[in-house]
This record gives C-alpha cells, sequence and structure tokens, in this order.
C-alpha cells in the first residue's frame, strides 16, 4: 500500500493512508486525499478559496480514474461545489458518462447531494482584483463581466507561472489496485469555461492496473495537446521503466509550439508500485508515503531540462 502525491497534497496524504491502513479502496484514499486539500482555504489552486476566472467566478475541474476497471468520472467548469473530486466520482458510479461541464455538472451534483458552498474567499477575491488592476488599469475589475468582449484580457492576464496548480494524488491499495484523482481551480484569470488537463482523462489523468497511473500539473494546455498522462502508462505497457518513460514523456512536450509555453510536472507509479516524478522545471518535489512509515518524504522529481 502506497500513495505519492503532489507536495500540496500533503493536507490530505495522511487521511488518505488511514482509509489505506483500515481496509479501504484505493478510489476512497484518493477522494479522502483530495477533498482535504480542496477544502483547504490556503491553497488558491484547488477548491475552496481557489483563484477565479476572469469575471471572478471560481470554475472547478477534477477526474478520477480506476485503474482495476478504467472506469473515470470527470467534472470541468463546475461552480459551486467545494469537492469537486466527489461529484467527479457520483459520475464514473452513477452515470453512463465519464465527463459533465458546467450547468450540467452542477445539476448532478444537486441531484447526488453533494455539498455546495461559496468558493469565492474575500482573499482570493483581492488576488483577482489587484491582478486584473495592474494589468488592465483601464478596466475597472468589477466591470469585466459587463465587457461585451473579454478575450483580450485573457491574453493579457495569461501568465503560465502564475497560480495554476493542481492536486495529484495516486494511490495503491492492498489489493495492488491503483488509482489516480485530479483536482484545481484552474489557470487563474482564465476565460471563463476554459477545462486544462485536469478533468481530461488522459491527458491530466489515466490509470491501469497492468500498467501504471500518471497524473500532471502545471500548463494543461500543452498536456491535453500531447496526451501526457496516457502516453506515461502506454510506455510503461510497452515494456520501458519509469526511468526511461517519464523523460520520454515530458521530452516530447518540448516540441510543442506554444505561445505561453509553462511547466509541466508529472507523477508516475508503476503496476508494482515503483514510482518517479517528472518537471520541465527545476527543483520542483511529490510527496511518496508508504504504509510501514510514520510520515510521507518529500523526494525531489527528475528535471528533464529542454534541447541545447
Amino acid at each position: 500500500m502506497k500513495i505519492i502525491a503532489s507536495t500540496n497534497g500533503r493536507t490530505g496524504i495522511f487521511a488518505a493512508m488511514d482509509v489505506l491502513r483500515r481496509g479501504g479502496s484505493a478510489i476512497d484514499a484518493v477522494e479522502a486525499g483530495i477533498r482535504l486539500v480542496e477544502d483547504n482555504p490556503e491553497d488558491h489552486t484547488v477548491g475552496y478559496s481557489g483563484l477565479p476566472n476572469l469575471l471572478g467566478e471560481v470554475e472547478l475541474d477534477a477526474s478520477i480514474m480506476d485503474g482495476r476497471t478504467r472506469a473515470a468520472g470527470a467534472v470541468g467548469a463546475i461552480k459551486g461545489f467545494p469537492y469537486a473530486i466527489s461529484v467527479a466520482r457520483r459520475v464514473m458510479e452513477e452515470l453512463p458518462h465519464c465527463f459533465l461541464v458546467g450547468e450540467g455538472a452542477a445539476r448532478f451534483g444537486r441531484e447526488m447531494g453533494c455539498e455546495e458552498r461559496e468558493l469565492l474567499t474575500p482573499e482570493a477575491r483581492d488576488i483577482w482584483r489587484q491582478l486584473l488592476e495592474a494589468k488592465v488599469p483601464e478596466v475597472y475589475a468589477g466591470r469585466m463581466r459587463y465587457l461585451e468582449k473579454i478575450r483580450q484580457y485573457a491574453r493579457v492576464t495569461a501568465d503560465p507561472e502564475r497560480p495554476n496548480e493542481t492536486v495529484n494524488f495516486i494511490a495503491m491499495d492492498a489489493a495492488g489496485n491503483l488509482c489516480c484523482g485530479v483536482s484545481t481551480s484552474g489557470w487563474a484569470w482564465k476565460y471563463p469555461g476554459r477545462l486544462g488537463d485536469s478533468p481530461v482523462i488522459g491527458a491530466g489523468n489515466y490509470a491501469d492496473n497492468r500498467y501504471g497511473a500518471a497524473a500532471c500539473t502545471g500548463r494543461g494546455e500543452m498536456a491535453i495537446r500531447a496526451g501526457t498522462a496516457r502516453a506515461m502508462v502506454l510506455y510503461l505497457g510497452m515494456g520501458m521503466t519509469l526511468d526511461e518513460a517519464g523523460p520520454a514523456v515530458m521530452r516530447d512536450l518540448y516540441q510543442l509550439e506554444d505561445e505561453y509555453f509553462g511547466r509541466v510536472s508529472m507523477i508516475a507509479m508503476d503496476a508494482k508500485g515503483g514510482h518517479r516524478a517528472f518537471s520541465l522545471a527545476p527543483d520542483a518535489t511529490y510527496l511518496h508515503f508508504g504504509a510501514a512509515m510514520a510520515a510521507p518524504e518529500e523526494l525531489p522529481r527528475v528535471y528533464v531540462a529542454g534541447p541545447a
């Protein structure tokens, strides 16, 4: 039994391990861990208190995938539901679909009795306003929603190194089953309705008991275009090791022409529980927590540099 997670997963990783130690499933562990990160008001990149879109609205994305069956559930641009990962899990378990977005995702969340809450906190609102007033001084931030065209402001405020993080969890339970979960409030100041890789199965999340699991964070548009999470698992299925597959997958991202090229990071676990993490940025880390350990350890991600 073990868990790996992005470093902001520290908030929920003990709860996730408690689930595994009590005999719970990898799916239960991933959901339990991510929910605590989603509920953390100090993390402005996930769930409650996440930074909003251009209009000042918090839109959440999440996905979860069962490595045993390859069943998956995802929600995108959902508003007012702090535990997006739980709504995504209900999609996986209750519907013949894999992916719901916007009002449809919210309607389903209400049908399932999922908790609703105002997600925009005063601190997140202040951060949102300060950047808009700094970068778009001719437009008072509070009037943004009344403008007929705002696409130009999505370009002006775009910064791939500003908060665009994600929480990733991969768990392996006592039966050897894998589960991968991802949740985010997405690229801050994004154009309303934007989806990154987090809710896209194969881009930001993929799990298959036969080979392994992978999850991404960072510039989601790049992971979507490259199918990064699925590519990692596919390479493992072709017989490559983690140390061979990870750099190959990450180097592929450098081939993308992207005006907003930014950091992408990935965590991965193989079918035997081996694990690694990779990043296009130096000095990045991730968490590993084994069942026999008293606390998680923070380990370096492999830095994959671009072409000289």
